[in-house]
């Protein structure tokens, strides 16, 4: 059973060193005939450890459906569906799906089964010359362990401030509100007021009018400090241990959310004016189908709610047995995904709906999107409610679960890869690996915990992940589909499955996939500055430097190109095919890392 039956050997010089590159294992198959004919077993003088699996496959769905499954379901999707055309955005919406998210996320779920590797190690099984790709892919989770985790944070602080006789946003005679507070159901409420919400979320839990915002940041906030340094233990003791301790987590963290929106949509469709809120979300405006925007949002919006591309699906599927059908897998949960966002929406503008009731306005002048919709829209409309407490308690608890699933994903997908690509340095350390690899994000993410950190967060979201990974996620696709090849990837997920993908797959691996991505990505720069708000105008300087953290990811992919060039040896030709041929590694026993057959 070999990876590359129809590959040539790359010759790499035998000058470098490939850390991460299997120790000598010498058997072709488990048994075998002698000159006497009889039977003898040969043993594999490999050394590496045994690689550990799933206890159960349903913690591997669960890890998926956990991480596809996050706060962009309920802030991003809603806002997005209702933005576009309302049910007729659903359209748009599936077609994305079928051609290009679904595609993708099959591809990542097969290739990490296949090869049982990380983002970094996995390349030079297809093409060695890319393996700067799964380097970008690690320093773009850790940008997004920095912002993500903050977030969190944000939730855990609410959640402590809800258990309190009457909620601290209810009200204006708080010390952190301004003479322009009024309730939101005040007869004299205007444009000029805020609300008790938006006043608790920037004053008290962000404290932003402490900061000039990128001009002076401020020092950091200790409550908010200790609330994100929370999520890191969580975080911590949910990895420490691999997939034993994520597998029991992610029942937890992955299924809790599924029990709050249930409980938060029956009580939202009990509210008055829950069904006009829900109308306005669904009504179809099928002339919004013809303008292009509505199309580029949906392939935006499907792209980022799968989360290709961040390694996370490569290392969950990496510890799949050999044989699991991960063709269903990719079925199944990338449609729980989507269903769960159309089901959030309903949760969300059920609420929206009341609150435009109350308001006495309409909807599109009550909503926001981001975290100004579940951090001051929601929280205002639950304290309108009786027993608010104990909604915002379970609203809270859901957004905080929600997010640790997504940062449990990220994260695994850089101890995941840098195990496998260090195997005795760092793979037999994990636990002090993932302490080490925690306590430095948590460092690094200090200034997004000032007065002025949510401006940070916003911008390392656009110019981190947001730009760097639709690049690294097209380079990819390239790398496995035109590189490596659609017929040598249906050959791998024939031995896996036992039968090759369909026509449908291949061409749109081939052909759409790439096209898909392309568009994103052109679309995604052209409009950057949108995706940063209007709510805060960013100096000059912070654009360039923006467009640096952008390359600070991407640059990995030309440098590891050339270093591997300049290291293969031949005449020129023969190096620039051998940079890019995939190595003569065997497949790997299922169940067993390093192994040859």
């Amino acid at each position: 059973m070999i990876a590359n039956d129809d590959k040539d050997t790359a010759t790499p010089s035998s000058g470098e060193e490939d850390k991460g590159e299997e120790s000598a294992t010498t058997p072709l198959n488990p048994k075998a005939l002698n000159g006497n004919n009889e039977m003898t077993m040969v043993v594999s003088l490999n050394t590496e450890p045994v690689r550990e699996s799933w206890s159960k496959k349903v913690e591997f769905l669960l890890a998926v459906i956990g991480f596809a499954v996050d706060l962009g379901n309920v802030w991003r999707f809603p806002y997005i569906c209702y933005q576009n055309g309302g049910g007729a955005f659903l359209i748009p919406y599936c077609v994305m799906l079928i051609f290009g998210g679904l595609p993708l996320f099959y591809m990542e779920l097969a290739l990490g089964q296949f090869h049982r590797s990380g983002c970094i190690s996995i390349w030079k099984r297809i093409c060695p010359a890319l393996k700067g790709v799964g380097w970008a892919i690690c320093i773009t989770d850790i940008y997004m362990g920095m912002t993500y985790n903050t977030i969190i944070g944000w939730a855990v602080y609410y959640l402590f401030a809800s258990f309190t006789d009457t909620l601290p946003w209810t009200s204006c005679g708080n010390p952190w509100n301004t003479n322009s507070c009024l309730p939101i159901l005040h007869a004299n409420f205007s444009l000029n007021s805020t609300t008790p919400a938006k006043e608790f979320f920037e004053r008290s839990v962000l404290e932003i009018n402490k900061s000039d915002g990128f001009n002076d940041m401020g020092p950091i906030k200790p409550t908010l400090a200790i609330c994100v340094f929370s999520v890191f233990v969580l975080v911590y003791f949910s990895l420490w241990k691999g997939v034993k301790s994520t597998g029991k987590a992610v029942w937890v963290t992955a299924l809790a959310p599924y029990v709050v929106l249930i409980i938060l949509l029956i009580r939202g469709v009990t509210l008055p004016g829950a069904m006009q809120g829900i109308q306005y979300y669904l009504t179809p405006q099928w002339h919004m189908l013809l303008t292009s925007k509505v199309w580029i949002d949906a392939a935006s919006q499907i792209f980022f709610s799968l989360g290709p591309g961040f390694g996370v699906l490569l290392a969950l599927s990496s510890y799949n047995k050999f044989d699991n059908n991960c063709y269903h897998d990719a079925l199944l949960t990338s449609i729980i995904n989507c269903l769960t966002s159309f089901l959030a929406g309903f949760v969300i503008f059920s609420v929206l709906g009341y609150m435009a009731f109350v308001q006495k306005t309409t909807i599109d002048k009550v909503g926001l999107e981001g975290p100004g919709l579940v951090f001051i829209v929601y929280p205002e409309a639950i304290a309108t409610m009786s027993g608010s407490v104990f909604w915002s308690i379970i609203f809270f608890l859901m957004l905080i679960t929600l997010g640790l699933d997504s940062t449990f994903g990220g994260l695994e997908a850089v101890v995941t890869a840098l195990s496998d690509e260090f195997p005795h340095a760092i793979g037999r350390r994990r636990e002090l690996f993932v302490l080490i690899l925690l306590l430095g994000i948590f460092i690094l993410a200090l200034p997004t915990m000032t007065y002025g950190g949510m401006y940070l967060v916003n911008f390392i979201g656009v110019y981190g992940p947001g730009l760097s990974i639709l690049f690294i996620v097209f380079v990819e696709a390239v790398g496995v589909f035109w590189f490596y090849g659609v017929n040598n990837f249906s050959k791998d997920i024939e031995q896996m499955l036992g039968k090759k993908p369909g026509l449908f797959w291949r061409i749109c691996w081939k052909f759409i996939s790439p096209i898909f991505l392309l568009g994103i990505l052109i679309f995604t720069v052209l409009n950057y500055k949108e995706m940063l708000g209007n709510e805060y105008e960013y100096p000059e300087w912070v654009h360039t430097a923006g467009w640096t953290l952008t390359m600070s990811t991407l640059m990995f992919i030309p440098i590891y190109m050339l270093y591997k060039f300049a290291v293969t040896r031949g005449p020129f030709k023969d190096r620039i095919c051998a940079t890019f041929k995939p190595m003569n590694i065997s497949t790997i026993i299922p169940g067993q890392q390093g192994a040859a057959v």
